[in-house]
This record gives C-alpha cells, sequence and structure tokens, in this order.
C-alpha cells in the first residue's frame, strides 16, 4: 500500500514538473519571439504583443518614450543568454496568475553587460504574453 501511495504520489510530482517546464518553455519562446520585434525596433509592434494587463496600464505613446529612453542609447543586441527562469503565481502590484520571470544577460553594442529582466504572464485566453520588461 505504501509502495502504490508513493508511486502515485512520484506519477504526481512527475506530471506537475512536466507542466510547469512546458509553460515556461512557452512563456520563454513567447519572450524571445517579442524581443526580437524590440531589437527590430518594432516597439509598436512589441506593445501590441503585450498581456492585457500591460496594455491596460502603459498607453502605447508612453511605452514607446519609456523604450526608447531605457534601450535607444545602449545600440543593437550582441549578444543574449537567458541566465534564470522562475515561475510564480503572484507578484507584487499585479493580480495573482500564472506569471515566468526571466533574466537575460545582454551585450549590446554601447553596454557591454545588461541584465534583462522580462515577465510573461498568460493571459486569459491562455496565451502567454509580455507583462513586464526592465533593463539595468
Amino acid at each position: 500500500m505504501l509502495r502504490r501511495l508513493f508511486c502515485l504520489l512520484f506519477a504526481a510530482i512527475l506530471w506537475t514538473s512536466t507542466v510547469c517546464a512546458a509553460g515556461s518553455d512557452e512563456a520563454l519562446q513567447s519572450a524571445q519571439a517579442w524581443l526580437a520585434l524590440t531589437d527590430k525596433g518594432e516597439v509598436h509592434q512589441a506593445w501590441e504583443q503585450t498581456s492585457t494587463l500591460f496594455k491596460s496600464n502603459v498607453p502605447v505613446d508612453e511605452w514607446e518614450k519609456a523604450f526608447a529612453k531605457a534601450r535607444n542609447s545602449m545600440g543593437e543586441v550582441r549578444n543574449r543568454k537567458l541566465l534564470s527562469s522562475k515561475t510564480t503565481t503572484s507578484l507584487p502590484g499585479a493580480p495573482d496568475g500564472e506569471y515566468v520571470v526571466l533574466q537575460f544577460q545582454t551585450e549590446f553594442a554601447n553596454k557591454k553587460e545588461a541584465i534583462e529582466t522580462i515577465t510573461q504572464q498568460k493571459d486569459k485566453d491562455g496565451v502567454w504574453r509580455t507583462g513586464g520588461y526592465f533593463v539595468k
């Protein structure tokens, strides 16, 4: 009986890990596609690909100004490497939901070492979209 319970518990853990990993993979792919838009200077299109929550809090004109201030002086992306990925259901100032916080070590033409943090949010329609972006 104990062995059977252990097997069921182990199977549940594996299933949960697989589901979380799949969500993280989807969020990473979504983030990389979104970053590709920003790298090409398609800032308005990048805003169009953000989460419902992001769009309701950040008008497109404010986003374009903030993005230009954060990224234009850095120049083009030379290299970007994923540093970390954290799945969570709670973030400060945001409603509970499904989130993946990704950090990239990025080298720009005019800034050799930067950290980009991008938060992916599973939107109401089940699609992973960018819910936050910060570069330091």
